[in-house]
């Protein structure tokens, strides 16, 4: 008997067989079924603020409003959480014209004007103000000193001096910064490069790992930059595998965080007895593999199902390739794991050569195999293993394990973490 898997693949799926086996799991987000409509439970939410908070009930005409989205690489239902958000602010007599939608990019590429329609709806396009953060453009960004970390603070100049700066986004867990959501999207996605590298060092630190948030020292860096710059409001969505909204909470960001980080561990947390000899694993297909960049934190995830000295098969489609031009020139003379990390301590932190340091922490104890679109030749200068993943191959895979191999198959990688379980 064979049984027949999907797995997620850019914005199709890719099919495979294995013969039944009662050491193959399949393995999927816990089931929450949304209790409305994805637009009522906005509404809901934004009636309804976290602790009853509302900054808004002390807006007046004249009020600039900045309000900031994820970019084009983060599969958030803007225009869904925008167009309510927008109608209340309207109703407080605010002008068109003095609020300004910041796209947070991050360290990514700043998405041009003809690219803001994959993220936002030709309505809201055409009546407000749009720009794309420019970590990299040192004219629009104020230094505020630094945080208790020593993490030098540069911030994007239009949304400081807003009068309310209101972040939306989702919630989702992280692999580093232990979740998404909350005040990150703009003390990472407005703020400047120096910041954003000097933040990003203390993923160094053991304790800035997925799901981990009061702790985190990375996180906890995060939340000083978002007090530093004066993040007034969050609206964040929680999201299934289907990218249909399960929840919304509104609100100080702080107080988003704690009542989404509980949607998202009940739908997250997997209960495991052991680790698995071969983890096959998405992304969960476009946007989260829209590039290696991205598609990594699936890496992550898997690897934590997987045994030490077991394989991670990884299916990300890459469309855009590596994702990051630092990534590879940082690997152009690499060869080996130790070489990584004695190139990346010698060269000190940077945004892109980090993605090498996460992924021969995972190499160093995991063979990684990578089925994509990207060249054989550029795989292979990353120390990873490209893959053709057909049934031909995954069979002679599976094959090269002991008879009492344990297989995962996670198609949703970046939604699930293990939590153990003792064997009955």
């Amino acid at each position: 008997m064979i049984n027949t898997h999907s797995l997620p693949y850019g914005i199709s799926s890719i099919n495979f067989i294995i013969e039944s086996n009662k050491l193959v799991d399949l393995i999927l987000p816990n089931k929450v079924q949304p209790t409305s409509s994805g637009s009522e439970l906005v509404k809901n939410a934004l009636a309804n603020p976290v602790h009853g908070v509302d900054i808004i009930d002390n807006l007046h005409a004249g009020s600039k409003i900045v309000i900031s989205v994820n970019d084009k690489t983060r599969p958030v239902p803007n225009s869904v959480l925008l167009t309510p958000l927008l109608e209340i602010l309207s109703n407080k007599g605010i002008s068109q014209k003095d609020i300004c939608i910041l796209i947070a990019s991050g360290t990514h590429i700043p998405m041009k004007p003809e690219e803001f329609c994959i993220i936002l709806d030709q309505d809201i396009i055409s009546k407000y103000c749009i720009f794309a953060h420019d970590c990299d453009d040192t004219s629009n960004l104020l230094f505020l000193g630094e945080t208790s970390s020593g993490t030098p603070v540069y911030v994007n100049k239009i949304f400081f001096e807003a009068d309310l700066r209101i972040v939306v986004g989702d919630i989702e867990l992280h692999h580093f910064a232990g979740y998404s959501g909350g005040v990150k999207s703009a003390s990472i996605g407005l703020c400047g490069r120096k910041t954003i590298n000097t933040n990003h060092l203390l993923l160094l630190d053991q304790r800035s790992i997925v799901g981990r948030y009061d702790d985190n020292p990375l996180r906890i860096d995060i939340e000083e930059i978002g007090r530093m710059i004066h993040v007034d409001l969050s609206l964040n969505a929680i999201l299934d595998e289907q990218k249909r909204i399960l929840g919304v909470f509104f609100g100080k960001p702080v107080d988003v965080m704690r009542e989404g980080i509980k949607l998202v561990n009940s739908i997250s947390q997997i209960h495991i007895k052991n680790k698995y000899d071969l983890v096959i694993a998405s992304a969960g297909g476009y946007p989260k593999d829209i590039n290696l960049y991205q598609a990594q934190k699936a890496m992550t995830h898997a690897s934590l199902f997987c045994k030490d000295g077991g394989t991670i098969l990884l299916a990300a489609e890459c469309r855009e390739g590596v994702g990051s031009d630092g990534y590879v020139n940082f690997m152009k003379d690499v060869k080996t794991i130790e070489e990584i990390k004695m190139k990346f301590s010698r060269q000190g932190f940077s945004v892109g050569p980090h993605k090498a340091f996460q992924i021969a922490r995972i190499i160093e104890k995991h063979d990684v195999l990578l089925h994509s679109s990207i060249p054989d030749n550029l795989v292979k200068s990353l120390l990873l293993s490209p893959f053709e993943l057909d049934n031909t191959n995954l069979s002679k895979l599976i094959e090269k394990f002991p008879k009492e191999r344990r297989i995962a198959i996670l198609p949703y990688a970046t939604a699930c973490i293990p939590t153990f379980q003792l064997e009955d």
